[in-house]
């Protein structure tokens, strides 16, 4: 008896083989493949550009923080039961200067009823959003602040029409140097300093301050303080903080408000965190679009290559290799826009990080993961077209082709 023949060997699609057939149809319709891929470009440049700033955004104000330090605590007065402003007693910043672990303290107390204009041509209704500040002379040590122009108050200018303008105030009356003067209520008090910005006080940012003999004897300031500034060790932070209130006011401490300046600051971070997620959102609609975008193609491809696929398939090709050629030619489509939104995104985070001065954070982890959601997308976007080009008979695929 004659041995049966050797059946023929399977039908076997090797991975350097599906590579080549998966970018035939990307390389022969360059046009229409960029127009897909610019939906998955731009979701996952949305997700790394916004990620990237968040995180450059955040070490920065992560380091701001850090250098202006976290140890001043500041103390204002609350409301009694019936909604009324409380005063803060006149020794109370003598009394905190008592608390172990305090290294300095000051005060400012407004001084109501008063407006700063540039001349006295101006309405005395139209403050300008400035607040007339009564200060101690130790203020700038409490703030840690300094003097960008000229001198603040010493005790031989406390006594005498002279103001030290801070950074928003000095902006606001279009004041740039000291000596000129202002009106000051119904006086003229001649610019003796201007302040550098004060990021954990910007109520003095925005204010004109003036000597505390000058206000009490001038303007009837009544010389309790309205904010008490206090600074003190790290490891005496907390302690300050839990007797500070008693302290002030030991008759009604709860009408005592005290809080952290630098606290303000850190919110900053939880706030833009919520943006990020809403971002984030619109990159993911951005992201579906794209795969919407991409499908579209594909199906349009499995129409226009049915004789390609029968050819195929007379040839030996399986319903498997058919699947797997197109939905790998889904998956480098969308990692092609995976990867130009990356290299979008990267330029972005750091073309941002340096016009702000700020430290190039890139975030490699949403660099992975934009990639891996573009080829994600690219794979779901893929299955449909795919599965009905595997559906095509070879008799079907050559008559239509």
């Amino acid at each position: 008896m004659t041995a049966p023949a050797e059946l023929p060997p399977s039908s076997a699609l090797r991975v350097p083989d599906l590579l080549r057939e998966s970018t035939s149809g990307v390389r022969g319709r360059p046009g229409r493949a960029v127009l897909s891929l610019l939906g998955i470009a731009v979701g996952v440049t949305a997700m790394v550009a916004v990620l990237g700033i968040s995180a450059a955004g955040r070490a920065g104000l992560l380091a701001r923080i850090s250098s202006l330090g976290t140890t001043m605590l500041t103390v204002s007065p609350g409301r009694d039961l019936f909604g009324g402003q409380t005063e803060l007693p006149i020794e109370s910043v003598a009394m905190v200067g008592r608390i172990d672990g305090v290294q300095s303290v000051s005060a400012v107390g407004a001084v109501p009823g008063r407006s700063v204009r540039r001349t006295d041509k101006v309405d005395a209704a139209d403050t300008n959003g400035i607040a007339v500040l009564a200060a101690r002379l130790d203020l700038l040590g409490a703030l840690g602040g300094s003097v960008a122009a000229g001198s603040f108050l010493t005790a031989a200018t406390e006594r005498y029409p002279a103001v030290v303008l801070g950074s928003v105030a000095a902006s606001r009356l279009g004041i740039g140097s000291v000596g000129d003067q202002v009106h000051l209520g119904d006086r003229w008090f001649t610019v003796t300093g201007l302040l550098a910005p004060l990021p954990l006080a910007p109520e003095v940012d925005r204010a004109a301050l003036i000597g505390w003999p000058v206000a009490r004897e001038q303007f009837g300031f009544s010389g309790h303080p309205t904010t008490i500034y206090e600074r003190s060790t790290d490891e005496a932070v907390a302690d300050v903080r839990a007797v500070l209130a008693a302290t002030v006011n030991p008759e009604s401490p709860e009408n005592v408000v005290v809080s952290r300046p630098s606290d303000a600051l850190t919110a900053q971070l939880a706030a833009r965190s919520a943006f990020d997620e809403l971002f984030l959102g619109l990159g993911a609609v951005s992201l579906l679009v794209g795969g919407i975008g991409v499908a579209n193609t594909m199906i349009i491809s499995v129409l226009e290559r049915r004789g390609e696929i029968g050819m195929r398939r007379s040839l030996g090709a399986t319903r498997g290799h058919v699947r797997a050629q197109f939905l790998a030619e889904s998956a480098v489509m969308s990692a092609l826009g995976g990867g130009l939104g990356v290299l979008v995104g990267i330029g972005a985070c750091v073309g941002y990080s340096l016009s702000r001065d700020l430290p190039v954070t890139l975030p490699w982890a949403a660099v992975g993961a934009g990639l891996a959601a573009a080829i994600a997308t690219g794979l779901i976007a893929g299955l449909y077209p795919a599965a009905r080009a595997a559906r095509l008979s070879p008799t079907e695929a050559l008559t239509a082709g």
